[in-house]
Parts: C-alpha cells; structure tokens; sequence
C-alpha cells in the first residue's frame, strides 16, 4: 500500500512547505509527498527536489496547460492555491501505485503519525476535520463569534486538511470537487462562497463514507484552542486533552496569529514554545533569493501589479477572455493596454464606478 501526500503553494509558501515536507517525512518517511506550485520561479533561484523533502513536483501548467494564464488570471495568490487542490486530488489519485492520498496545508507541522487517518481510509471514503469539535459556552460572546459564528461564515470544516481513499466515493468526490474549485472557488461571502471550505459543508448531503474526525489532536489551531490544552507525556509526546497531537495547523504567522493565539491559549506556555519553534523552523527553511511576497502570477509582465477588480472582471467576461486569452502580456492589443484605456475613459466622463462585470 502506498500513500501519497500533497501541499499546494506558491514560491512566497516555500519555507513553510518545506517545513510541512520536513515534519511529515520524519513520522512517514515511506509516503510520497508532492509540491503543487502554482507559480513559476523568481530569477536567481531554482527549486530543486534533490535537495528537497519532496519525491514529485507538479505544476499549474502541469494541469491545466495553454489554459494556465487565463484561468490564473481570475484568481488572487489565495485561491489559486486552493482552486488547485481539486484537480491535483485528481491527477494524484490516477497514479497507479496511490491507495490513499492526504492534503495539508503549506502552514502546517506535524508532529506524530497519521496511522489513525490511514487506518479510518480502509472503512471511509473521505475524511474531514471541522474547525470546532466541542461547543463554546455561552457565557464566552467573544469566542462564539470568532469560532462558531466564523465556521457557520467560512465553513464547518477546515480543508487544511483531507484524506481521500483511492475507490469509487472518493473519486467521486474528487472530480466534484475539482469541478467546483475550477469555477467557483473565490472568495466571495457575498454568494455564499469561501474559496474550498464552503463547498465541503456539502460533502456529508452529497457522498456517502464520510468520516468526520472529532479527535482534538488533529487540525489543532487558533480556531480551537478554546477547547484544547497542550501538555507533554513523560516520554516528551505533544499531547492535546491527553490525545497525541498529530498536527498543528500555524495559520497566520505574524500579528494576527499572535493576537488569537494570546486570546485563547492563555497560559497553556506549550502553544507559544510550538510557535517559537515553528518560527525558528521556518526562518531555517527560507530562501533569500525568493522576493518576499513573490507569485509570478501576481503582475503583469512589464512588472504592474495586478488589481484584484480586473481579475474579477477578466474571470466574468467571456468577450475578455476570448479577446485576450494571455491577459499576462502588456504592449500593443492587450489586455492591459484595454483596461487602461477603459480606465481613462470613465475618468473623463467622471465615471467612479471602476470596472464591473457586463
């Protein structure tokens, strides 16, 4: 039996991935990890999987080939990333030697093995972690709004996480879920829609062997660490509520992550030591020749940064697309020289609305 794995990413991502490739491969040394890179390399560096904890590499334009520029294009770095996550589940599952696959998030350490979720792949199809596996009590306003009230906002489960077994349901699942992603995965609270979690709120009505993993020690994050304690066992195993912690997921490095996990880690000094360590990890795996913030995808190719309206415009307008099916390029009929001119137009006529979908 063999056991693929796979984490989607940009080159901005790569330290942390590495990281997840680092922790993974030491628990299971004998899966196969992949990196699906939506994005292409900043001169001067060049990713190598011979150095790498990665077996196997698959690209964008792996997956979708001529289409690559046009269908990035409607997309910001996020879900680019995610919009992947579908079709890739799909490419991997139809490996030959794949009996069950697993997708974490770049973002995430794990830090025991995943045998349970292995073994749940003989009885279940599909399984998912929600954000929450214990009610918030109703004293604690704040902590119903930021985690119940924000998982009913951006789905119940967190799709940092997934396992599909290689038979007849979990394909199923994976070509709806490929499906969705390729249309419909943007971040739009507006129609009902965060990038992939949202749609997985349907998983459950839709396929059957779905497995809802409740164990605290899996997908633990700031989301939940309300309800979850961190300790060590005398063999210096991570605990949570006395169950091993399987993985950590360290969604928003920075001043944001801080604040949520001061909020609700309280005491618990074992989160903040985990995020002294993963900080220190990830500074390990970075390389300086990557520009921070870097997504090839994120500019057009005279170096104008991309703004978010005309993705979304771009994405809406099948006559744009048709028009300009390379939206990257710049110069005499593109896309870019159209937008400017259409900027100047609603200038002059004193038009403030910005671009809209016709």
């Amino acid at each position: 039996m063999t056991i693929h794995a796979f984490t989607s990413f940009s080159y901005s991502y790569l330290n942390r991935a590495r990281v997840l490739a680092r922790s993974l491969r030491a628990q299971h040394p004998d899966w196969v990890i992949w990196a699906v890179m939506t994005d292409k390399e900043p001169e001067g560096f060049a990713f190598d999987l011979e150095h790498e904890d990665f077996d196997r590499l698959l690209t964008a334009q792996d997956m979708f080939g001529d289409q690559t520029d046009g269908w990035l294009f409607g997309h910001d770095i996020v879900e680019a990333c995610t919009a992947v996550k579908g079709r890739a589940s799909v490419h991997i599952l139809d490996e030959p030697d794949c009996d069950k696959l697993f997708y974490f998030d770049p973002d995430i350490g794990v830090f025991n093995p995943m045998t349970p979720v292995v073994d749940l792949l003989d009885d279940f199809s599909i399984v998912l972690t929600p954000h929450q596996v214990n009610p918030e009590p109703q004293s604690d306003m704040v902590a119903i709004r930021d985690n119940e009230i924000a998982s009913l906002d951006y789905g119940i489960f967190n799709l940092g996480f997934l396992a599909i077994a290689n038979d007849d349901e979990g394909r199923r699942f994976a070509r709806w879920w490929e499906d969705r992603l390729q249309d419909w995965c943007h971040d739009r609270l507006d129609l009902g829609i965060f990038v992939d979690q949202k749609w997985c709120n349907l998983v459950p009505c839709f396929f059957d062997n779905v497995k809802v993993l409740r164990d605290p020690g899996y997908n633990v994050a700031s989301w939940n660490l309300s309800q979850r304690e961190m300790t060590f066992d005398a063999a210096g195993t991570a605990l949570i509520n006395g169950q091993p912690l399987r993985f950590y997921h360290f969604t928003k490095l920075g001043p944001v992550g801080d604040v949520m996990t001061r909020r609700y880690a309280g005491q618990n000094v074992e989160i903040y030591e985990l995020w002294r360590w993963y900080r220190e990890e990830v500074d390990r795996a970075s390389a300086p020749q990557i520009p921070r913030g870097w997504w090839h995808y994120g500019t057009f190719d005279n170096g104008d940064k991309i703004p978010k309206a005309a993705r979304e415009l771009y994405r809406d307008r099948r006559d744009l697309k048709a028009a300009f099916p390379h939206p990257l390029r710049t110069g005499r009929g593109s896309f870019h020289e159209w937008m400017g001119r259409e900027t100047e137009i609603l200038s002059a006529t004193g038009d403030e609305r910005g671009f809209v979908p016709a």
